[in-house]
């Protein structure tokens, strides 16, 4: 979808694209032009005194950060971005609020409607679950600029995320329910690691879901994302996710189990984990399945197993957010930011996306140079942040709710 603002002054316009479902929904289309125009556009980013010998280094470093669904804030060293053929049309801002937002069923207000401390917890889980989508294997997001934001409605349910940084690539997101009585707070940023025979991406994520009706608090994790380069190239999740509410004493272990050497069998997607009483590390329940598929939980007492999530029902045939009031578009919204950048990887016109998108990174650079050169400081317009080397990275929120959003989204 392409929306348009005009005023006497300017063309502003918003693009917004459908994201990323369960894996064989034909309603997405984000394919990539063939090897060699992607070479060929990687190899006419090289600018003058570039060090050529070092070239063998960027075409891996395209490869695995395009499976990454992150690029690269430098290439080679020379200041040379990832080309828009590596792209798909929308920022990793919204693609991390469309795992938030973009569901078929409202997961994160049925945790606030559980009876029970147990069963808010299952439904707490099965949302987590619900967050993780699989991962594009043939481009990568564009990587959002410094103060980019996002802010997306799904029925009273309000979605704010900001780059709170760049260097590292830092991301905080607010998310409020007013009917629901909910809300999410997180802080994400990421930490490749090379493992040999791939990449491990170690995601840093503080999440912290509030159920007020009932004053919980659930603090959570999110799995790594892992890349084979070796000997079957391709990316997915995997790692451990923990899930502790102090105020129930209940806990939830998660194990997004890795894919197998080849990628084959029924390990493919699959996760295990178990429900805790955490006093007496009683196991309460048993948690199995395929996080792109359905996972189910069995009672240890009685042996009942029942279906918790079903991927097919909650993120197949996803669509595009809308555009309801194109005038409160802030200026620094991704479909904003990136609208001419994404129109033209849409039509397939590189020039113009590399064009649009040298554009872009050429103003932060005048931008952080003007703010070096003045002695400023920059700081996030909706989030405090901090950072240590014991804790890392911590937001929150600097208002109390999330305001409802020009942009929104209907299952």
């Amino acid at each position: 979808m392409v929306a348009e603002r005009k005023d006497e002054n300017t063309v502003n316009s918003v693009v917004l694209t459908a994201p990323y479902s369960s894996e064989g929904d034909t309603t997405v289309d984000y394919s990539t032009p063939n090897i060699c125009t992607r070479l060929f556009s990687l190899l006419k980013n090289v600018r003058p005194g570039s060090d050529v010998t070092r070239l063998q280094v960027c075409l891996c470093q395209t490869i695995v950060f395009s499976n990454m669904a992150i690029e690269p804030n430098e290439l080679a060293g020379h200041g040379s971005k990832l080309p828009p053929t590596f792209n798909v049309p929308k920022s990793l801002l919204q693609c991390n609020g469309e795992s938030i937002y973009c569901m078929n069923q409202d997961m994160l207000g049925k945790c606030a409607e559980g009876n029970s401390p147990l069963e808010r917890m299952i439904r707490v889980v099965a949302w987590s679950i619900s967050t993780v989508r699989p991962a594009h294997p043939d481009a990568a997001p564009l990587n959002p600029i410094l103060g980019e934001t996002h802010h997306v409605s799904r029925g009273t349910l309000n979605v704010l995320l900001e780059q709170v940084s760049h260097h590292p690539p830092v991301t905080a997101l607010h998310a409020t329910d007013e009917a629901s009585k909910v809300e999410l707070v997180w802080c994400q940023n990421f930490l490749p690691k090379f493992q040999g025979t791939g990449i491990e991406t170690e995601v840093h994520s503080k999440r912290k879901l509030y159920l007020l009706e009932t004053g919980e608090c659930y603090q959570m994790n999110f799995p790594n994302l892992m890349i084979k380069l070796f000997p079957v190239p391709g990316c997915d999740w995997a790692g451990n996710v923990k899930i502790k509410c102090k105020e129930t004493g209940l806990e939830a272990e998660l194990c997004y189990k890795p894919n197998s050497l080849f990628s084959f069998g029924s390990n493919k997607r699959s996760i295990k984990g178990k429900i805790i009483e955490s006093s007496s590390s009683k196991v309460l329940y048993e948690v199995s399945g395929h996080w792109d598929r359905t996972v189910t939980i069995k009672d240890t007492t009685n042996g009942k197993v029942k279906v918790i999530y079903d991927a097919s029902q909650v993120i197949f045939g996803l669509r595009a957010p809308t555009l309801k009031n194109e005038e409160e578009v802030s200026p620094s919204e991704s479909a904003t930011v990136w609208a001419d950048v994404c129109r033209a990887i849409i039509t397939k016109d590189w020039d113009k996306a590399r064009e649009a998108k040298t554009k872009i990174e050429q103003k932060e650079r005048e931008l952080v140079k003007t703010r070096n050169a003045n002695g400023e400081m920059w700081s996030a317009k909706h989030f405090n942040t901090s950072y240590s080397k014991k804790n890392g990275w911590d937001c929150s929120p600097k208002s109390k709710y999330v305001s409802p959003a020009p942009i929104i989204y209907s299952a």
